[in-house]
Formats: C-alpha cells, sequence, structure tokens
C-alpha cells in the first residue's frame, strides 16, 4: 500500500473514492429519470396497455355511476355491452 500513501507521490488514498462518486452519479440519474420522465410512458416490459387500472371502461361506468350522472338502468344497459365487448367484466375479481 506505500504506492497509495500520499506521501510518497501516488495518488493517495482518495483514488479509491472515486469509483463510489460515480457510482453514486449514475444511481442518482437513473433515479431522478424513473421518478420523472420514465413516470406514466410504459415501459417496453410493461406491455401494451400501460393505463393504470382506474381509467378502465369499467372503473369509469362505476364512477358515472355513483356520481349520479347515469341512472341504474344506464349502467346496466352499458355495463352489459361492454360484457359482450371485453368478455365476463363483472367476474374480474373471482378467478
Amino acid at each position: 500500500m506505500e504506492t497509495l500513501a500520499h506521501g510518497y507521490g501516488g495518488p493517495g488514498p482518495w483514488i479509491l473514492f472515486f469509483p463510489l462518486v460515480w457510482a453514486a452519479v449514475v444511481f442518482g440519474v437513473v433515479t431522478v429519470l424513473r421518478r420523472t420522465a420514465w413516470r406514466g410512458r410504459g415501459a417496453p416490459w410493461r406491455g401494451v396497455d400501460s393505463r393504470p387500472a382506474g381509467d378502465s371502461p369499467i372503473a369509469v361506468l362505476g364512477r358515472r355511476f355513483a356520481s349520479g350522472e347515469i341512472d341504474e338502468d344506464e349502467y346496466w344497459r352499458r355495463l352489459s355491452v361492454l360484457d359482450e365487448q371485453f368478455g365476463r367484466v363483472g367476474k374480474q375479481g373471482a378467478a
């Protein structure tokens, strides 16, 4: 370890600190990108549909019914259309 000693003209023990600094910089950049630029875009490994579950047609229909925008008959009529289009929408949780 004499070559790392500062008194002998070497770079000193600080040379071991620089890889840690670069690792922290890379980690920081990746963290910032994940929290800002990549959020909500649906990365390639997430599949085609990256919408949150709350934006599904069934959820929108349920919110409209709960807020009173549509009545019960309209709700069931539209739900049956979505059921025909997307399959068993009423039984999503059961499986």
